[in-house]
C-alpha cells in the first residue's frame, strides 16, 4: 500500500453544501472556521455541544466528523457517520467521508465501498475519483482505475462552478444548483456541461419543456455527447413523445446495440405507443441479461406486468408482480400493483409480510406509501374498514407530504379561464379550428367511470380506444412558454391574442400527433381526465369535436381518488382538503363551459350507466353521432389494451355494488363531507343535453 496515500490522508475539505437553519447557521460557520485554522479539539467540542440542540442537523454531524477524524479519533468519527446516515441517507459527502476514515485505518476494501457509494450519489467529486484510482491500483483493478482517471480528467476539465453546480444537484440542492449554473451561464454564454445541468434540474422541477429546449439546442452543439443524448430520449419519454424517443434511441443503440440502459428506455418508449406485445418482448430480453436479484429485475417485472394487466391477461400479470416482489422484497409498487388489479386477493402470509414491510424502518419512503395503500385495499377486501381506513390515510400523508401541488394554482387557473373564456369571445371566434369530427374526448375526474364509457364507445365498431393522451396538455405547456410564471401564466390570456389560423394548425398538429396510437377506424377516443380544465381551448383547436364530461357523486368519487395511487399526476387526491377543493373547482368550471358554450359537452351520471345501461349507451352513441350497435352493451367482452386503474373491473359486467362502497367508510369521512359542501347537491343540478 502507499504511504503517501494512507498516511498522508486525503486533503480536509470543509465545504459543504448549505443545508442549515437559521438559528444554527452561524455556529456552523464558526466550526467551520475552526476546522480550516486546524482548531481539531476546540471544532470538535462546538460541533458536538450543538449537536445536543441539533441532533439530526446534516452539517452538524458531518462537521463533527470530520474534526474527530482529523483529531485522530476515527472510531468516533465512523460512528457519528452511521448516526448521520440515518438521518440523511442519501448525502454523498457522508460515504466521501466514511472513505477518508477507512483510508486512515488502511482498509483499502471498505474505504473503495464508501468512496464508490459517493460517486454513485455524486459524481462530481473530483478527489474522490482521484483517490477511487489510487486504491483501484493499489488492490489490482485496472479496468475500474481506468475507469476512474476518465472521470477524474473530465472533472478536471470542466469548469469549477459547472463542478460545484452539478455536485449541489446531485445531493439535492436543487435550489443552490440552479442559482449557481445560471449565473454561469449569464457569464459565459452556451456551455453544454452547463446546458445539459440546467435541464436536469429542469426535469427534477419536473419542467420538462424547458428542458428539452435546452437538451435539444446542446445536442446541436455536441452531437456526439452521448450522455447528453440519453438524457434528451429521456425527456422526450416524460413528455409523452415516444415515437421521437424511438428516434433518438435508435441512435444510440447503433452505437452500443447491448446497451442493458438504452434497451429498457426503448421498450419503455415502445409502450408508450401502445405496443405491449413489442414491450414485452424488449424487457424480456433484457431480464434474460439481468442479474435475477438485482433492482433492474425487479423494475422490468414490474414493467412486463403492467403491459400484461393492460392487454387483459391477469394471471401472467399477477405472477410478473410475484416475481418482482421475489427480486426485491419489500418492493412496495409491486404490491400496490397486484392491489390494484381491484380483483386481487391478499393471503394471510402476504398481508404478514406487507405489515412487516411498512413498518421496518429502514423501508424508504417511496415503498412506504406504496404498502400503505397496498395494505389499505388488503383490509378493505376483508371488511376491516377501520385498519383499511388508517392504512390509506398514512399512505395519503406520506405521498401529500412528497408533493409540490398547490391548490391555489387551479384555483387561479379556474379564474382566468371563466374572465377569458366567455360566450362573446367563442363567438367572434366562430368557425375557427380544424373541421373534422374524428376525436371523442372523455373528461372529468379519475374515478368517475370515464374507464366504463371509454369501453362501451371503444365497442362500436367505427371507435378506436387509445389511451390517456397528453397532446392537450403539452399543448398548453407550449402556450405557456419558455421559463413559465406559475403564479401569472400566460395561458389561457395569450388565447385571446392567436389568430383563427393558429388555432386550426394546433388542431391539425393534435390530429397528426395521436395519429400514431390509431389503427383504422374513423373515430378516436382521447381519455385524459384533466382536459375538463382546457374544454374552452380544445373547441377553438377542434369545434366538431365530441365532449363528454364522465360524473360521479362526490363522495364516492373523491373517496375513490382519497384511496388510489397514481403513477404520475393526479396529486390533489391525496388528501381531503385538496381533493373537495379540486371537485369544487371541477364543478365551477363544468357550469362555466355550459354557461358559455351550451350544448357543447354531454354529461354522463356514472350512477345513470349503472341504473340504465342501454338507455345511457344509446344517448352516448346519439351524442357522438354513431348508429347503436349491440356490442356496446356487451363492453365486457371487448378485446382491448385498457391502461387505467379500471382495467379489470370494465372487463365485467356492471354491477350496481360499485355505487355505495365508500360508504363502508362514513365514520372516519365527515370532514370530506363537511369540505364538500353544496358540492353535495350542486352535482347534479345543472344538466347539458
Amino acid at each position: 500500500m502507499s504511504a503517501l496515500l494512507f498516511f498522508s490522508g486525503p486533503a480536509m475539505s470543509v465545504t459543504s453544501p448549505p443545508l442549515v437553519a437559521g438559528g444554527v447557521e452561524s455556529e456552523v460557520q464558526r466550526i467551520r472556521a475552526l476546522l480550516k485554522q486546524r482548531h481539531f479539539a476546540g471544532a470538535v467540542d462546538a460541533a458536538a455541544a450543538l449537536r445536543g440542540a441539533y441532533p439530526e442537523n446534516r452539517d452538524v454531524l458531518y462537521l463533527l466528523a470530520l474534526g474527530l477524524r482529523h483529531a485522530h479519533r476515527t472510531a468516533d468519527a465512523l460512528a457519528t457517520l452511521q448516526e448521520l446516515e440515518r438521518h440523511h441517507p442519501g448525502w454523498s459527502l457522508l460515504y466521501q467521508e466514511r472513505g477518508h476514515c477507512y483510508v486512515v485505518l488502511k482498509d483499502a476494501p471498505r474505504a473503495i465501498e464508501a468512496y464508490e457509494r459517493a460517486v454513485q450519489i455524486n459524481p462530481a467529486l473530483p478527489a474522490t475519483w482521484s483517490l477511487l484510482e489510487g486504491l483501484y491500483k493499489i488492490v489490482g483493478n485496472e479496468q475500474q482505475r481506468q475507469l476512474a482517471a476518465a472521470h477524474a480528467k473530465k472533472l478536471q476539465s470542466t469548469p469549477p462552478e459547472v463542478v460545484a453546480a452539478t455536485a449541489l444537484f446531485c445531493d439535492g440542492e436543487l435550489t443552490a444548483a440552479e442559482k449557481q449554473i445560471r449565473a454561469f451561464l449569464l457569464r459565459h454564454g452556451n456551455h453544454v456541461e452547463a446546458m445539459r445541468l440546467l435541464a436536469r434540474i429542469g426535469v427534477a422541477r419536473e419542467v420538462l419543456d424547458d428542458a428539452e429546449v435546452l437538451l435539444a439546442a446542446a445536442l446541436e452543439m455536441a452531437p456526439d455527447y452521448i450522455e447528453l443524448r440519453r438524457d434528451y430520449a429521456c425527456v422526450l419519454l416524460d413528455r409523452h413523445k415516444h415515437a421521437e424517443a424511438i428516434e433518438q434511441l435508435d441512435r444510440l443503440l447503433k452505437l452500443d446495440p447491448k446497451n442493458i440502459d438504452y434497451r429498457t428506455l426503448h421498450a419503455t418508449a415502445t409502450v408508450g405507443l401502445g405496443d405491449h406485445e413489442g414491450g414485452i418482448r424488449g424487457f424480456t430480453g433484457v431480464l434474460a441479461d439481468t442479474s435475477p436479484r438485482s433492482r433492474l429485475a425487479a423494475d422490468l417485472h414490474l414493467s412486463i406486468g403492467h403491459s400484461l394487466k393492460t392487454l387483459g391477461r391477469r394471471t401472467p400479470a399477477i405472477e410478473a408482480y410475484k416475481l418482482a416482489i421475489a427480486a426485491r422484497p419489500k418492493f412496495g409498487d409491486a404490491y400496490w400493483s397486484l392491489a390494484n388489479l381491484k380483483t386481487y386477493t391478499f393471503s394471510d402470509a402476504e398481508i404478514a409480510q406487507l405489515e412487516a414491510s411498512e413498518a421496518d424502518p429502514s423501508t424508504d419512503e417511496l415503498d412506504r406509501y406504496h404498502l400503505c395503500f397496498a395494505l389499505g385495499k388488503a383490509h378493505e377486501d376483508r371488511a376491516d374498514y377501520a385498519r383499511s381506513f388508517r392504512y390509506y390515510e398514512r399512505g395519503n400523508a406520506l405521498k401529500r407530504a412528497a408533493s409540490r401541488y398547490r391548490a391555489e394554482l387551479v384555483e387561479q387557473n379556474t379564474a382566468r379561464q371563466k374572465q377569458v373564456c366567455t360566450r362573446e369571445f367563442f363567438r367572434e371566434r366562430a368557425g375557427y379550428g380544424a373541421a373534422s369530427r374524428e376525436p371523442i374526448l372523455i373528461l372529468g375526474l379519475p374515478r368517475a367511470g370515464s374507464t366504463l364509457l371509454e369501453q362501451i364507445l371503444a365497442s362500436h365498431s367505427e371507435v378506436e380506444g387509445t389511451q390517456e393522451l397528453a397532446n392537450v396538455p403539452r399543448v398548453v405547456l407550449d402556450l405557456q412558454g419558455y421559463d413559465p410564471d406559475l403564479d401569472n401564466p400566460r395561458y389561457p390570456g395569450c388565447l385571446e391574442a392567436m389568430t383563427a389560423e393558429e388555432f386550426r394548425a394546433l388542431g391539425e398538429k393534435y390530429l397528426a400527433d395521436t395519429r400514431i396510437y390509431r389503427g383504422g377506424k374513423p373515430r378516436f377516443i382521447d381519455k385524459m381526465p384533466n382536459n375538463f380544465r382546457h374544454i374552452g381551448l380544445i373547441h377553438l383547436m377542434l369545434p366538431n369535436a365530441r365532449i363528454i364530461d364522465a360524473r360521479r357523486e362526490p363522495m364516492a368519487c373523491c373517496f375513490g381518488n382519497l384511496k388510489q395511487l397514481y403513477a404520475r399526476g393526479q396529486e390533489f387526491a391525496y388528501s381531503v382538503d385538496d381533493i373537495a377543493r379540486y371537485y369544487r373547482t371541477y364543478l365551477e368550471l363544468m357550469e362555466h363551459w355550459d354557461t358559455v358554450l351550451p350544448g357543447r359537452v354531454l354529461r354522463v351520471h356514472y350512477e345513470d350507466v349503472v341504473e340504465d345501461l342501454e338507455g345511457s349507451v344509446r344517448r352516448l352513441l346519439e351524442f357522438c353521432e354513431l348508429p347503436f350497435e349491440r356490442a356496446c352493451l356487451e363492453y365486457h367482452r371487448t378485446a382491448r389494451s385498457i391502461r387505467t386503474a379500471s382495467s379489470e373491473q370494465v372487463r365485467q359486467p356492471i354491477f350496481r355494488e360499485g355505487l355505495d362502497q365508500w360508504r363502508h367508510y362514513e365514520p372516519w369521512l365527515g370532514p370530506l363531507r363537511e369540505a364538500l359542501g353544496d358540492a353535495l347537491v350542486r352535482y347534479r343540478l345543472k344538466e347539458s343535453r
